[in-house]
């Protein structure tokens, strides 16, 4: 059998340290990416809410203007007779 040998540093081992900063950057950034499209998402969903919402009140108020035009010329209409 032969004895194993030492073996001489390889610049891929050098590059190994580099590699787990790399990992962690990577993870940290991935991290505050997904924080960010988490507030995003947040900002949006509510946003969409407060814009459905006030949509709903200008129906609401058109449908109340139409009622008070149609009722108002109903009465306009039997005057003028």
């Amino acid at each position: 059998m032969s004895t194993p040998q030492k073996r001489s540093p390889t610049p891929s081992d050098a590059a190994t340290p580099g590699l787990n900063t790399s990992t962690d950057s990577s993870a940290e950034l991935a991290a505050v990416v997904d924080d960010l499209l988490n507030q995003l998402n947040t900002k949006f969903t509510t946003i969409s809410s407060d814009l459905l919402s006030k949509m709903d009140d200008m129906s609401r108020r058109l449908d109340n203007l139409e009622a008070q035009i149609q009722a108002g010329d109903g009465k306009g209409s039997n005057a003028s007779k």
